[in-house]
């Protein structure tokens, strides 16, 4: 990545060179790593503030990150991060937005289909209850439960809803409600 440097330009010490360096080389990879870019970075000094403006070009839109602090390497990397963000958002949008030749946007494909396992599952098996004829309280839906069923489905004849009584494996009875 090109850098051209323009406004109060100080050196800066080698380890600040050195962070200024690996921001630089991080950005140059998110921007495109086969094409050079040209980035343009102006300093200005304003009583006690740098200020740091980072402009680049990127699929014909222009980025710009600013960043003020009261030292130069802080307002560059602030900069640098602005910047950063900005791309990161650029090339999200680029790449959900793909566009066919005749400017609609692609859906995705739908997920293959997973392959069928050798013996398939058997279909859950349903039970279907019916209701006892007549309407009945909950004493007398216990004395028709039978030792071979588990639950009983009656109309209870108090409050007209349908109600289940239901044997627990404990000997212990539930009565469902509704």
């Amino acid at each position: 990545m090109k850098i051209a440097y323009t406004g109060r330009l100080e050196k800066l010490d080698p380890i600040s060179q050195k962070k200024l360096d690996a921001r630089v080389a991080r950005l140059g990879k998110m921007l495109d790593g086969r094409n050079e870019k040209d980035a343009r970075v102006v300093l200005t000094r304003q009583r006690h503030l740098h200020h740091a403006e980072i402009a680049v070009r990127y699929y014909d839109h222009p980025l710009v990150g600013e960043g003020a602090a009261p030292e130069k390497l802080s307002a560059l990397l602030l900069a640098f991060d602005k910047l950063e963000k900005q791309l990161v958002k650029h090339r999200t949008k680029w790449h959900d937005s793909k566009r066919s030749g005749s400017g609609t946007i692609r859906k995705p494909a739908p997920a293959p289909a997973p392959p069928a396992a050798e013996e398939e599952a058997p279909a859950p098996r349903m039970n279907r209850v019916r209701l006892s004829r007549k309407p009945m309280s909950a004493e007398e839906a216990l004395l028709e439960l039978n030792s071979n069923k588990s639950y009983i489905a009656f109309r209870d004849s108090e409050s007209g809803g349908v109600s289940v009584l239901i044997r627990r494996p404990d000997g212990h009875f539930d009565l469902v409600e509704s």
